[in-house]
C-alpha cells in the first residue's frame, strides 16, 4: 500500500515514526525536543511546527504519502476571524480556570446535566473551561476569538496550507467539554455559555476520513489526541483496560457505547476507531511509591521493589490508602493518606513496602471497578509507564485487578497509532481498505502476567483494602453508583 508516518506532538518534544502501511514496521524515526517555554501553561503554536520541522530534518519524510497527527490534549488555540492567533495557545497543564470550570458546574445546573450534555464534568484542562475563564479574565481577547482549535487540529490545518475548512475528529472533539460521545454533535450552546458568543467549530471527521491533501499530494488524515492514538498504537480492543502509572494514575477502557456518569468520575472520550474511550483518574499512583521510598531511606523505586518482595500478599495485614493529595476515585478532594493495620509483627520495612504497592494497585482496581459496575468487560489490562516494569507491581497486580496483565515494551505508541490512523485513511483513498475497518497491524512486543492460582489472594488482599477504606470513609466509594 505505501509508506505512512505518524507525527506525535507532545508537551515536550516531537517525534515521527515512519512506517510500512501494510505491515506497521517501524522503518525510520526522528526526534526534536520542543523549546523549553513549551512546558510553560501556554506558547506560541509555532514552536509545535518549528519542532516538527527539526523532527523531519534529514529527508526523514521522504517517500511518504500519508501522514498521521496526535498532539498533546485539552489545548486551546483561539483565533480571530482571519485566521490569526488572538493570544498564545492555552495548554492542558494550565490550572488558572478551576474557578471558571465550578462556575460551569454551577451555571448548567450541576455535575450530572453536563455528564449527561456531554459525558464529562468540567474539569480546568478543557478547552470549555478555558474559554470561560479567557472571558472573565481577558475579556477584549475573548470578544475578538472567532474559531478555536485543539494543538492537533492547528497542526493539521498548518500542514494542509491553512486552508478554509478546519476539521478535527472524534477523539479530540470528545475532550472539549462542548461535544458529546453520545450524540456524536456539538453543544453550541455551551460555547455560548463559557464564552459569551458563537465561535466556528472544527468539523468532525470520522476515524478513517482523510482531513485533505497537500499541494504535493500528501495525504493528510484526520489526526486525534494523544491518549487515543497510543490507544490505537497498542492495538486495544473490546475486553481491554489500559492501566497508566504515573504520578497519578488512570484507567481506560474500549466499550461500544459512551458512559454518562453523574458522579463525575467517568470521563467518555470517543477513540480514533469509532468506539468509546471511557476514563477513570486517580490522583495517586507513583507518587505514592516514591512517597514511601523516601520514608524509607530508600533512593530508587527498584530498591522500594526489592525490598516489598521481602513480605508477603497483604503486607502482614498493613494497608495504606494512597490519597497523598486528596483523590477522585472516590471523590474526597481534601483527604490525606491513611496507614492502618500497625502491629508489631507489620512494623517492618519489606511491609510498609508492600503496602505501598498493594495500595497504589488496590485504588487502581477500585477505578477499574467503577467501569466493570457500568457494564464495561475486562479481561485484559495493559500496564504502561516506568513503574510497570517493577518486579512488585508485576508479582501483584494480575491477582489484583483480576485479569491478565501485559506490560508492552516501551515505544511511542501515540506517534504509532498516527501513522496507523494515516495508513487507514491511505487504504479507503486507495480502495484496498473498508472505513469500517483499520489495517491489521502487528499487536505491541510485550510481557504477559497471568493471575493464575493467585486470584484467590488478590482478592483477599483487594477485601482487606477495601475493609479499611470503608472504615475510614465509609460510603464514599459506590463502583455502581
Amino acid at each position: 500500500m505505501g509508506i505512512v508516518a505518524g507525527l506525535d506532538s507532545s508537551s515536550a518534544f516531537t517525534r515521527i515514526v515512519v512506517c510500512d502501511a501494510d505491515t506497521g514496521a517501524v522503518l525510520r524515526q526522528g526526534y526534536a525536543p520542543h523549546p523549553a517555554e513549551a512546558k510553560a501553561t501556554e506558547i506560541d503554536p509555532q514552536a509545535w511546527l518549528l519542532s516538527l520541522g527539526d523532527a523531519a530534518a534529514g529527508g526523514l519524510l521522504e517517500g511518504v504519502q500519508a501522514i498521521g497527527v496526535s498532539a498533546q490534549q485539552h489545548g486551546l488555540v483561539p483565533l480571530d476571524a482571519q485566521g490569526n492567533l488572538v493570544r498564545p495557545a492555552l495548554l492542558g497543564n494550565d490550572k488558572r480556570a478551576q474557578v471558571a470550570a465550578a462556575d460551569l458546574i454551577d451555571a448548567l445546573g450541576g455535575r450530572q446535566a453536563w455528564a449527561e450534555a456531554v459525558g464529562s464534568v468540567p474539569q480546568a484542562a478543557q478547552p470549555v473551561s478555558k474559554l470561560r475563564w479567557m472571558a472573565r479574565a481577558e475579556p477584549d481577547t475573548a470578544r475578538r476569538v472567532a474559531a478555536v482549535l485543539q494543538p492537533h487540529d492547528w497542526l493539521v490545518w498548518q500542514l494542509l496550507g491553512r486552508p478554509g475548512r478546519r476539521t478535527t475528529d472524534r477523539g479530540g472533539a470528545s475532550g472539549t467539554g462542548f461535544w458529546s460521545a453520545g450524540t456524536g454533535s456539538y453543544r453550541h450552546d455551551l460555547v455560548e455559555l463559557a464564552l459569551g458568543h458563537q465561535v466556528a467549530l472544527p468539523e468532525v471527521l470520522g476515524p478513517a476520513e482523510a482531513a485533505g491533501t497537500t499541494p504535493e499530494g500528501l495525504l493528510i488524515s484526520a489526526g486525534t489526541g494523544e491518549t487515543m492514538a497510543a490507544a490505537f498504537g497498542l492495538g486495544v480492543g473490546i475486553g481491554d483496560a489500559v492501566v497508566s502509572l504515573g504520578a497519578s494514575g488512570s484507567v481506560m477502557t474500549v466499550h461500544h457505547e459512551a458512559l454518562a456518569d453523574p458522579s463525575g468520575m467517568i470521563t467518555s472520550f470517543a477513540d480514533a476507531t469509532g468506539m468509546h474511550l471511557p476514563v477513570v483518574h486517580t490522583l495517586n499512583a507513583v507518587r505514592a511509591l516514591r512517597g514511601t521510598a523516601e520514608l524509607l531511606g530508600l533512593g530508587e523505586l527498584q530498591e522500594l521493589s526489592a525490598m516489598a518482595m521481602k513480605s508477603t500478599p497483604g503486607s502482614s495485614g498493613l494497608v495504606l490508602l494512597p490519597y497523598l493529595e486528596g483523590e477522585r476515585t472516590p471523590q474526597l478532594p481534601h483527604t490525606a493518606g491513611t496507614l492502618s493495620g500497625l502491629r508489631r509483627e507489620s512494623m517492618k520495612p519489606e511491609h510498609l513496602a508492600r503496602a505501598a504497592f498493594e495500595g497504589m494497585l488496590c485504588s487502581l482496581a477500585d477505578a477499574l471497578d467503577v467501569l466493570r459496575g457500568r457494564g464495561v468487560e475486562v479481561r485484559r489490562v495493559f500496564l504502561l509507564g516506568a513503574a510497570a516494569e517493577l518486579p512488585a507491581v508485576q508479582a501483584a497486580a494480575p491477582a489484583i485487578f483480576g485479569a491478565q496483565v501485559v506490560v508492552p515494551q516501551p515505544a511511542d505508541y501515540a506517534a504509532l497509532g498516527a501513522a496507523r490512523q494515516a495508513a487507514w485513511a491511505l487504504g479507503v483513498s486507495q480502495g484496498t481498505l473498508s472505513p469500517n475497518a483499520p489495517p491489521a497491524w502487528q499487536g505491541a512486543a510485550a510481557q504477559v502476567f497471568e493471575p493464575g492460582d493467585e486470584l484467590a489472594v488478590g482478592q483477599a488482599v483487594r477485601q482487606q483494602y477495601g475493609a479499611t477504606r470503608e472504615q475510614i470513609h465509609p460510603g464514599a466509594f459506590n463502583p455502581t453508583s
